[in-house]
């Protein structure tokens, strides 16, 4: 009995199926990714003139939006009532350092109330450096 013996097959990686694979990983993580400024409130900042000042590292940013709504360094709370923003910043307080400074930055056109809710939250919950945030006024 007579054996053939095979021949040799070189063993070829083929790239065409891995280029598939990474170009659709590549459009995958660019769509992901327009959607991230969703999440962020939209507001028009009112009109002071001031000199600018230093953003220290561990301040807490309380934004409120046309509408009343809150959030907390680009984090949208859940509703705008008092208790929830005054616990959203006792967590934050765990994480920002001693004694932070909190900015408030509020649409122009924001109800007064909302604004003063947010400062009397923060004076409840123990923080007493408020600075509001504003815009230099635009020269015609």
């Amino acid at each position: 009995m007579t054996r053939r013996r095979r021949g040799r097959h070189e063993a070829t990686v083929e790239l065409t199926p891995l280029i598939d694979v990474v170009f659709l990983l590549l459009i995958f993580f660019m769509v992901s990714t327009t959607f991230i400024r969703e999440t962020q409130l939209k507001i028009n900042l009112p009109e002071a003139s001031g000199d600018l000042q230093e953003i220290e590292p561990n301040t807490i940013e309380i934004t409120v939006d046309r509408a009343g709504d809150y959030a907390l360094n680009d984090r949208l709370l859940v509703n705008s009532e008092k208790q929830t923003l005054v616990r959203a910043l006792r967590e934050m307080m765990e994480t920002a350092g001693e004694n932070p400074r909190v900015i408030i930055t509020a649409d122009a056109n924001a109800a007064h109330q909302a604004v003063v809710r947010a400062m009397d939250a923060a004076g409840t919950a123990g923080l007493t450096r408020l600075s509001i945030t504003t815009q230099h006024p635009q020269e015609e």
